[in-house]
């Protein structure tokens, strides 16, 4: 038997929520509704494609493979739909964004307030990650990370201009340890790592000599994935950490941190929107696009 085509979409929602009210609720419908929906579809498949438990629902080995192979096929059929709207011109829908934690001048509250007050019919969900996924078989319209670690087949529309990362320290470790002239000389410090999972191994520090780039592999005394917490420590005097300039202006601006090592340090170009190549954009989509844009955070597109 072949199944629905509305029941495999149903099955995308659900795991995409891990939740069957969740996925009631985008689809305007009752739970007991969409269970039944998935109940057919087991049956129709003659495999189970869910675990239930009174407080989660999780995948099968059945359910993992079938959604790797459907949820592109439901996230295009979605985009063609939504293409549709283009015509009417209005921008609306849920838009759902994957952005690293460390992309701040897309995360600022601003940029995203006057977004939302442009378009009002259009509802902002956005997931603050860091670790890498396909965004396209986790159900997102798009997401934003730095443009050195973007897939070659999306397409790519920068932010910002050029970001830098920074070491820094408080003037009181500056003060007690001293600082390193060398980015070699870390090894001899107290350091603050970032590490973007808990199964990740922790970020290397890279800085650049003579046009050469350079990584160097520290060993941290503290590591944490919450860039929050990494300057709590370096402006308490634990260490040294390393960071986009964005995320340690404000403690940079009080003179709570200062830098350190800057003739190692160069610009690079920094975060980007990006997105599949698809034949339409959906309006809620291109209307970011555009904002980003009317903003000077986007020069072009490129892909």
């Amino acid at each position: 038997m072949v199944p629905d085509l509305n029941a495999l979409a149903v099955f995308v929602l659900v795991a995409e929520e891990k939740s069957f009210r969740a996925a009631a609720d985008r689809l305007g419908v009752t739970r007991s509704a969409v269970s039944q929906t998935m109940r057919r579809l087991e049956e129709s498949l003659g495999i189970a494609l869910v675990q239930r438990t009174t407080r989660s629902v999780s995948l099968t080995e059945a359910g993992e493979r079938l959604l790797a192979e459907i949820a592109p096929a439901v996230a295009d059929m979605r985009s063609a739909l939504e293409g549709l709207e283009g015509l009417k011109g209005r921008p609306r829908g849920r838009l759902r964004l994957a952005v690293s934690s460390i992309a701040e001048r897309f995360l600022s509250g601003p940029f995203l307030a006057a977004f939302a007050e442009s378009h009002p019919e259009v509802a902002l969900d956005i997931t603050v990650t860091d670790e890498a996924f396909d965004i396209v078989a986790e159900g997102f319209d798009a997401g934003v990370r730095l443009g050195e670690v973007i897939e070659q087949d999306m397409i790519a529309v920068p932010v910002a201009g050029e970001e830098r990362q920074l070491a820094v320290c408080a003037p009181s470790y500056r003060a007690r340890f001293g600082v390193p002239s060398h980015p070699a000389e870390l090894a001899r410090h107290a350091c603050i790592g970032w590490r973007p999972t808990p199964k990740g191994a922790p970020y290397r520090w890279e800085f650049a000599e003579n046009g050469r780039d350079f990584s160097v592999d520290v060993a941290p005394r503290f590591t944490t994935n919450d860039m929050a917490l990494m300057i709590k420590l370096a402006t308490a005097g634990a260490g040294i950490t390393f960071g986009m300039e964005e995320s340690f202006r404000p403690a940079l601006d009080r003179g709570e941190l200062e830098r350190i090592l800057e003739d190692y340090l160069p610009t690079f170009p920094g975060f980007y929107l990006y997105y599949p190549s698809r034949r339409n954009v959906a309006p809620k989509l291109r209307a970011l696009i555009d904002h980003l844009q009317r903003r000077g955070g986007a020069r072009s597109e490129a892909g």
